[in-house]
């Protein structure tokens, strides 16, 4: 669990270090700004962004049932931020695992990709698609789901 906070804490612990140096030397605009900078950065690699991940053996389950695909992630991955943030609301209708917390899912991941664990990976109907272009998902979603 605490694999997923350390990149966010580290950028709020740094931001947080320069931000005091810049405040103490007479600079609290400039301290401010980067603090911010760095709380958003933070918040932006942070699983928060993210909808509720579940294990993979529920998601294949819900995605059996409804037909939605799944999406294997891990907190701090530009791609996978890149696909969440293009994806919009409708990445709430798509099933979301985190292969940090689920060991289950990283094996899902790592024997679709060689042995790495290269995400974004995206299950639709059994077939997996590494680092799929966000269109190309977005078309995935049937409007029913």
């Amino acid at each position: 669990m605490t694999r997923m906070w350390i990149l966010p804490v580290l950028l709020v612990s740094i931001g947080s270090t320069v931000a005091t140096g810049l405040f103490l030397r007479g600079r609290p605009g400039e301290a401010a700004a980067l603090l911010a900078a760095f709380v958003l950065l933070a918040g932006v690699n942070s699983p928060l962004v993210f909808p509720r991940s579940i294990g993979a053996t529920e998601a294949q389950r819900r995605s059996a049932v409804d037909g939605r695909p799944v999406v294997y992630w891990r907190p701090g991955c530009a791609y996978c931020l890149r696909l969440r943030i293009r994806l919009g609301r409708r990445a709430r209708r798509l099933h979301w695992v985190d292969i940090w917390r689920d060991p289950a899912g990283a094996a899902v991941v790592r024997a679709a990709n060689d042995g790495d664990e290269t995400v974004p990976t995206v299950v639709v109907a059994g077939r997996p698609h590494t680092n799929p272009d966000p269109a190309w998902v977005r078309e995935q979603l049937s409007p029913s789901s």
